[in-house]
């Protein structure tokens, strides 16, 4: 996601007990959020030796004050066609940091839904609505029919820094929602029974019954962009959704149809600032490219863009060297620290392969290699293109090639990006200048430091392998687990959609704070 430097938020007190322990990391203060991982994953992480968002989106330090932090009331069975219809709740973690308010372009949250028909192998796209806690819709979400034995997956995205998930009851354990590890979030992410779902579809794709489009050809002659290409990730990539809602003069939201947008004439659109949308909003649009779309159900006869069929079409279509989350991630770090738990986690969650071994599979530094031999080239190949282009933040930047160049620059930098420009010892290609507001205006690449090879060609991360360490501490605080004794050498299989064992909240009250473990 494009995100701008800002200063560290002070964490919140959720009233919980326990220390407190800041993360340090870009655009996410810490936080003590409700945060639930299975025990099945923990053992698989034991297991492999791992230790312990175009949009108004305004994350700079010009940013208006507001509540960055905000807490998401997942409803009852969340999975369900009713549970789908029901308006997720959205308030402040900590009310005395001010409110929250979905209307409020910096503070909404977004949920995006997948339904996987197992009997036809096919996928619909439902988006569940947001409203202000204790408000009404301004128009009621329609209740989406269900192909029997359907399995549904959901993904969060979020425009302030951290959203945490509350449950209404054991909602939370009834979606198998994941925030991230115990007392250290992801951050703008999260997921309920998205290893499932990509299980599901990953199965229909072998079979044949599931077909994925080819991902086409740019008007440069180039493949079109996916979400794991290296010309459009960034330092947090597969991060956010595409959904989209409406809200009225009141903050009252709805989905986005063409029915609610009849009804509600002049009504604010609010989208969720992420490298999906960058996808199949910006870049496809700029090149004359089409993301793979499914029918939604929220709008009869309409078809929808979604970050699941993206990841899909991206692990199917995606040339190599793919990009794939590495360990560096500012979404995945650990209080600051790499973390194989936290990014596995992650990964299931955007299905991505599981990795045993940084170096080899999460490489940060392979993945600076990467991205300079591959992104700053085409960028400057397309300029004149994208210069003609809206840029997705006009508060950032002038047009879509000055939003592309100031992103690749946060993220080659150290202040909320990879750091590339230590673990390569090289500064960025990219110059960009800036008017007296801060909005990126132009900027010049410059491919003879490196002749965009910079001494390496791209390579594709080698495979995993084990490594020892510790193990993360479970949610609940209890001990340690310990692995199966049977084939407690095999490698787990890497792929989150062929086997890789679904995250499953703790049975106790989806909604309670955790007590850390002393």
């Amino acid at each position: 996601m494009q995100t701008l430097p800002k200063p560290d938020i002070k964490q919140p007190d959720s009233g919980s007990s326990g220390p407190l322990e800041p993360l340090q990391r870009r655009k996410k203060s810490g936080l003590r959020p409700v945060i639930f991982v299975s025990i099945a994953l923990l053992l698989l992480t034991l297991l492999a030796g791992a230790f312990l968002f175009f949009g108004q989106k305004r994350i700079g330090t010009h940013a208006a004050a507001a509540n960055a932090n905000c807490t998401l009331t997942v409803p009852a069975n969340p999975l369900s066609a009713q549970g789908l219809a029901t308006p997720y709740q959205l308030q402040a973690t900590d009310p005395n940091a001010g409110p929250c308010n979905e209307a409020n372009a910096d503070q909404a949250a977004f949920v995006q839904g997948a339904v996987f028909d197992p009997a036809t192998g096919k996928i619909s796209i439902y988006n569940p609505l947001v409203v202000d806690a204790g408000t009404q819709p301004a128009v009621a979400p329609a209740v989406p029919t269900l192909p029997q034995n359907a399995i549904v997956g959901l993904w969060f995205g979020y425009n302030g820094d951290v959203l945490t998930l509350k449950g209404q009851g054991n909602s939370l354990r009834q979606g198998r929602c994941v925030n991230g590890l115990f007392n250290n979030p992801f951050g703008q992410f999260a997921y309920c029974n998205a290893p499932t779902f990509f299980g599901a579809a990953n199965q229909a794709i072998r079979q044949g019954k599931l077909v994925v489009p080819p991902i086409g050809q740019g008007s440069d002659g180039q493949p079109c962009p996916t979400v794991r290409d290296f010309f459009v990730v960034d330092q947090d990539q597969s991060d956010n959704v595409t959904s989209v809602y409406l809200a009225n003069a009141n903050g009252q939201t709805a989905q986005m149809n063409p029915a609610n947008a009849g009804q509600l004439q002049g009504a604010q659109t609010l989208v969720n600032a992420s490298d999906n949308r960058l996808v199949s909003v910006a870049l496809d649009g700029a090149l004359g490219c089409t993301s793979w779309m499914a029918p939604d159900l929220a709008a009869p006869g309409q078809m929808a863009p979604a970050l699941p069929l993206n990841e899909l079409q991206a692990a199917k279509q995606q040339a190599q060297p793919a990009a794939i989350i590495p360990v560096g991630d500012p979404m995945v770090l650990n209080n600051g620290k790499n973390s194989l738990a936290k990014l596995n986690l992650y990964r299931l969650g955007v299905d991505q392969p599981f990795v045993l071994n940084a170096d080899r599979g999460a490489s940060t530094k392979q993945y600076c290699i990467n991205l300079l031999n591959i992104q700053p080239p085409r960028l400057q190949n397309l300029m004149n293109v994208l210069q003609q282009k809206a840029s997705p933040m006009p508060d950032v930047a002038s047009n879509l090639f000055t939003f592309m160049a100031q992103r690749f620059n946060t993220t080659w930098g150290a202040d909320g990006g990879l750091n590339c420009q230590s673990l390569l010892n090289m500064s960025s290609p990219i110059q960009t200048q800036t008017d007296g507001n801060g909005v990126t205006i132009s900027a010049t690449i410059n491919l003879n430091n490196n002749g965009g090879q910079n001494g390496a060609a791209p390579t594709q991360p080698a495979a995993p392998t084990s490594t020892a360490g510790a193990a993360p501490t479970p949610a609940n605080g209890n001990a340690q687990p310990t692995p199966p004794a049977d084939n407690a050498g095999a490698t787990p299989t890497p792929n989150a959609g062929n086997g890789t064992p679904q995250p499953t909240p703790p049975a106790d009250s989806a909604g309670a704070t955790p007590t850390p473990g002393q």
